[in-house]
């Protein structure tokens, strides 16, 4: 098989698996290297011993190389395939089949671990038409969240990618994951959000302020006219490498009547980790009218497959298909995004 599908697609399983960033970097780190070398160089390399001294590719990872070089799949490829299934599988049924997009996703400009590039082309992967790129804003400089002239450089190279053609068949759109500042204000330039598609409006500090507070805060954020989602509103973690973290006390008939009121979505975030908003905060903004979408929350390209249990959380919460944004083709998409709300 082609090494570099390979050794991408061990990656994208090992991401899925939320096995170590560290092992799935080493594999793509290889791809890249031997990216650069077309077939015949490679196996040459393979043969006279060179690429096992190239800097960036370790023992495991010549031996795929090196088989797949040689025709066969890979024995490391075929254990994780094994043990965890394929990268693309059948397709799904039921609401996860009518998923076109994914609104929350990063890339390596702000704390995901691969290009745009790679992560557009892993969403088409799992099926989706369209992917919006959210990546961080500055305030949260630990996830190199990203200043207005980066944004701005950044939706450049966004325009560049599409007109290429190197994300492949899907469309990658503009989009901000923009914190919400403790009085409620979003972490961006006026100019800049109102440049990009859609805009994540996230609460990522102060999560145990007092829920009276946390509440206006939060009705601050919805009621701005270009917010179109509410990301992960409780803070919530419930298991995962990082810990649990309770979930954050605000007045959520108020902030779901408000988002129901300014028609911001409400994300149901299909990180395993973060499952939020909980299935009974799910039923009171479906009794409020919202509409939602169901997004990945990606910092790499295997976490698309997150989009199952989203999918399945919604599902078996009673959300119909209609209530959900990113059932919509990117042309409704748009349309609805673009409108101040």
């Amino acid at each position: 098989m082609d090494p570099v599908a390979a050794l991408e697609e061990i990656a994208f399983l090992l991401e899925r698996d939320r096995a170590s960033s560290f092992k799935s970097k080493a594999f793509r780190r290889a791809a890249d290297v031997i990216g650069e070398y077309s077939a015949d160089e490679l196996a040459t390399r393979v043969r006279d011993g060179r690429l096992k001294r190239t800097k960036g590719i370790g023992d495991t990872t010549y031996t795929v190389i090196a088989e797949a070089v040689a025709g066969e799949v890979p024995a490391y490829l075929a254990e994780l395939r094994a043990r965890t299934g394929p990268a693309t599988t059948p397709a799904k049924g039921g609401l996860r089949a009518r998923l076109l997009g994914d609104l929350h996703a990063h890339s390596d400009w702000s704390d995901g671990t691969t290009t745009i590039a790679t992560m557009a082309r892993a969403a088409a992967l799992v099926g989706l038409e369209y992917l919006v790129l959210s990546d961080h804003s500055p305030s949260l400089r630990v996830a190199n969240g990203l200043s207005a002239e980066r944004l701005l450089e950044q939706l450049y190279v966004l325009d560049e990618l599409n007109a290429s053609g190197a994300a492949g068949e899907i469309r990658v759109l503009s989009g901000i994951e923009v914190d919400i500042l403790l009085d409620g204000d979003l972490d961006q330039t006026p100019e800049m959000l109102a440049r990009v598609d859609v805009i994540v409006a996230s609460v990522h500090s102060k999560l145990r302020m007092e829920s009276r507070e946390m509440t206006a805060r939060m009705l601050h954020a919805i009621a701005h006219p270009q917010t179109n989602v509410l990301g992960h509103c409780t803070g919530r973690l419930v298991e995962g490498s990082r810990g649990t973290r309770p979930q954050s006390t605000f007045d959520a008939r108020a902030v779901f009547d408000a988002c129901a009121e300014h028609d911001v979505a409400v994300e149901i975030n299909s990180r395993p980790e973060r499952q939020d908003p909980p299935d009974e905060l799910i039923q009171l903004a479906l009794e409020a009218g919202c509409r939602f979408t169901i997004d990945s929350d990606a910092h790499a390209p295997g976490h698309f497959s997150f989009l199952d249990l989203g999918a399945a959380r919604a599902e078996a919460n009673g959300v119909p298909a209609d209530r959900i944004v990113t059932t919509w083709p990117a042309e409704r998409l748009l349309e609805w995004a673009v409108v101040p709300h």
